[in-house]
């Protein structure tokens, strides 16, 4: 993460330099951070780092750890949600791995009358997996591209990717992301690579002052190859990334070209227009489909014929004309009843989805054959045939 936010980024020796992290734990991103600047890329800029959290135990290990070093920094406790303790401050980088899946129902009063804005009503996720709104969090403290701009790095679970449907606050935050060209690269990383869990995760990068080639692009990266098996697990942690293994990763990312890791797409490519139908059944042979219906009239209940629909629900690419995908799709006779609601997905597996074919059916009828007679040789073994 900090290789693909840092590592192009120009910065001269004596200065200022702001790293942020709101869910900051014991401080592990912003001091690799903090080292791969001074240590790795041996610039003497000033490092400020910046932390907030709300465990007390972990924010008590962060807080002795930068004392102990002697580093400029700022570490607050609380939690970040409701109570942001560096209201003004804007940073050049910003690196966190905030909870899976982490539930603001409580949070969610406080988050709703919230006016510092952070968070857009709209874009608010589900109740159950608030992790977005860290990223919201980010965002606001991104500086302008006047200022020079800042780079995001941020660990999400599958879910941001495409949970909610086009309208839903997941799929609104998706489209400010996408229209306003902040995404430029998702990083599918290797499984069991936490202690705590072993789903699959991402990383995604946000920049407000994108490469001229990367401009309206936005490059996926499947890396959940990138991984060694540990001597040791650690909970659910079995695998780590090597550091070689590290720096491919981050050339994949520097080329911005095309291969069996890299996809590159527009930013529209994501979009689809929800287009809701009203469909006119027809039996087979083509003909409308009567139903007989009761209905009240003049508060009578009365029964009529008429024919019978049924609503539905196609999913048109930004990049489509509606009125041509319908035709080509549809095959029933429709009224369009709406075409305004414009959503964002992106299904990162099915980009890089490889197929396999089927094993031949005479392999698999010998592998049958081999397993009967060595089941058939042990119950022979075992008294139970003769």
């Amino acid at each position: 993460m900090v290789e693909l936010v840092i590592d192009d980024d120009p910065i001269k020796p004596g200065e200022l330099k702001c790293i942020y992290d709101p869910a900051c734990g014991t401080g592990g991103m912003l001091t690799e951070a903090r080292n791969y600047i001074l240590d790795e890329k041996k610039i003497k800029a000033i490092i400020a780092l910046y932390g907030q959290e709300i465990n007390p135990e972990t924010y008590a290990i962060c807080a002795s750890d930068m004392l102990l070093k002697g580093v400029k920094s700022d570490i607050k406790r609380e939690n970040t949600l409701t109570h942001d303790l560096l209201p003004d401050e804007q940073f050049d980088y910003m690196l966190s791995n905030p909870p899976f899946g982490k539930d603001w129902k409580k949070d969610k009063p406080t988050i709703e009358v919230d006016t510092s804005g952070r968070f857009n009503k709209d874009m608010l996720p589900r109740v159950s997996d608030g992790s977005t709104l860290f990223l919201m969090q980010m965002i606001s403290k991104m500086k302008t591209q006047n200022e020079g701009g800042s780079s995001i790095a941020i660990v999400f679970n599958g879910s941001p990717l495409f949970t909610g449907d086009a309208g839903s606050g997941e799929s609104n935050f998706r489209k400010h992301l996408l229209e306003n060209d902040l995404l430029e690269a998702i990083v599918a990383l290797p499984t069991e690579l936490f202690y705590n869990t072993g789903i699959a995760t991402y990383v995604w990068v946000i920049r407000n002052k994108k490469e001229a080639r990367r401009k309206g692009k936005v490059q996926l990266i499947n890396a959940v190859d990138f991984s060694v098996k540990m001597k040791k697990s650690l909970g659910n942690k079995r695998n780590e990334i090597s550091p070689q293994q590290i720096k491919q990763i981050a050339e994949i990312y520097r080329s911005f070209k095309e291969g069996e890791y890299c996809k590159i797409f527009d930013k529209e490519d994501f979009g689809y227009t929800r287009v809701s139908l009203e469909l006119s059944e027809l039996d087979e042979k083509g003909k409308p489909v009567i139903e007989k219906v009761t209905v009240t009239r003049k508060g009578k209940d009365v029964e009529i014929e008429r024919e019978k629909k049924t609503k539905d629900e196609e999913y048109v690419p930004l990049k489509q004309d509606i009125d041509m995908y319908l035709k080509k799709e549809v095959e029933k006779p429709y009224v369009v009843l709406s075409r305004d609601d414009v959503g964002y997905e992106i299904n990162f597996t099915q980009y890089f989805y490889k197929y396999k074919p089927l094993r031949p059916t005479e392999e698999i009828a010998k592998d049958i054959t081999k397993l009967e007679t060595e089941s058939q040789k042990l119950m022979k073994e075992l008294g139970m045939m003769k």
